[in-house]
């Protein structure tokens, strides 16, 4: 059940479970998938898609931001509409659509990647969203860190 005033410790402890999920899933698609097209996209230039800590750090400091705004949209819609699957698909829906199709339609417009990067990144930044929501889903249920 969806408490109906907004608790931030249940809140905090949901965003830092499903930033696990994020973060595997960014690193994940981004080496393996993403890296090797930009690098290719640049013609293998040096210092273009390079990772080191520095990088890294703010990376994982985006991907808690980016989880706490899905965290948050889901509580928002589950709230209002219950927590089902309508909340995680619409709640996965909103933050791909306000992070993920702008970011990625914004980079390719302006020539810094090519459109064919699209048919990798927004299909699988969706179904990282929606597992994102799903674990929000499941883990307000559990109404463990309610009180």
């Amino acid at each position: 059940m969806i408490n109906q005033k907004f608790n931030f410790k249940q809140y905090a402890i949901i965003t830092l479970i499903v930033s696990n999920w994020i973060n595997i899933s960014e690193v994940l698609r981004y080496f393996l998938l993403v890296m090797p097209r930009v690098k290719s996209f640049f013609q293998n230039r040096s210092g273009i898609a390079e990772m080191d800590l520095g990088i890294f750090s703010i990376w994982g400091l985006w991907d808690t931001l980016l989880t706490a705004i899905l965290v948050f949209v889901f509580w928002i819609y589950a709230k209002s509409f219950g927590n089902n699957r309508k909340a995680i698909w619409v709640s996965g829906i909103i933050v791909w659509f306000a992070v993920f199709v702008i970011f990625w339609v914004a980079t390719a417009n302006m020539g810094l990647s090519s459109w064919n990067i699209l048919l990798i990144t927004l299909p699988l930044s969706l179904f990282e969203m929606i597992v994102g929501a799903w674990f929000s889903s499941k883990l307000y249920s559990s109404n463990r860190w309610s009180t």
